[in-house]
């Protein structure tokens, strides 16, 4: 299944990347977890008041959907991954993933440094090698949203060097997600609210 497989209104309001087949394993194999990312991406808005926010842990925009895929039963998962060799281990440490369901891994990279990308790849290419996910997704911010930021006075907390769309797909056409079928969508301007 092509991108296209996903209804129009989705398709709309958010910039929509795949390799690997990625779209077709999630619908086609998982189609649980297809109907909830579905079902998230749907409601999801991006508000004013989400922007407006300082920083913290987590901003809004990522407190708002790892709460939705929790209440569907996803969790944040740590694997503990080791490489066994002639009886010996060797740990081969992963970083935990912000929404996990039945081998589907999701990651949420609104504004952080950009460096995130290169963590979540790798975790992604490391834990598909094991057998341990099976799709990666990532969920991050178009470039086109800047005049929104800069608009609303908060340009300069939203730099050059921090996570958006332009700064992820090079590093994954560049193999950082190995073998892993990835999904991304790119948070649109389109999604934005004016309501807080």
């Amino acid at each position: 299944m092509p991108i296209s497989s996903f209804e129009k209104h989705i398709r709309d309001r958010y910039e929509i990347h795949e390799w690997r087949h990625a779209t077709a394993i999630l619908e086609r194999d998982f189609p649980d977890e297809y109907n909830d990312v579905c079902n998230v991406l749907s409601r999801f808005q991006l508000r004013k008041s989400y922007i407006d926010s300082g920083g913290g842990r987590k901003s809004p925009v990522s407190q708002w959907i790892d709460s939705e895929f929790y209440k569907l039963g996803w969790i944040e998962k740590k694997f503990d991954t080791k490489i066994s060799i002639d009886q010996k281990d060797f740990e081969s440490p992963t970083h935990s993933v912000d929404c996990f369901k039945n081998k589907i891994a999701l990651e949420i990279e609104w504004n952080n440094k950009d460096p995130f990308f290169d963590r979540d790849l790798n975790n992604f290419r490391l834990l598909f090698e094991l057998r341990a996910v099976s799709v990666g997704i990532i969920i991050t911010r178009c470039d086109e949203l800047q005049g929104v930021f800069n608009n609303l006075g908060r340009g300069k907390s939203y730099g050059a060097s921090t996570t958006h769309m332009s700064k992820l797909l090079p590093r994954i056409e560049g193999g950082g997600g190995g073998g892993c079928p990835i999904l991304v969508f790119g948070i649109r301007r389109s999604l934005y609210v004016e309501t807080n």
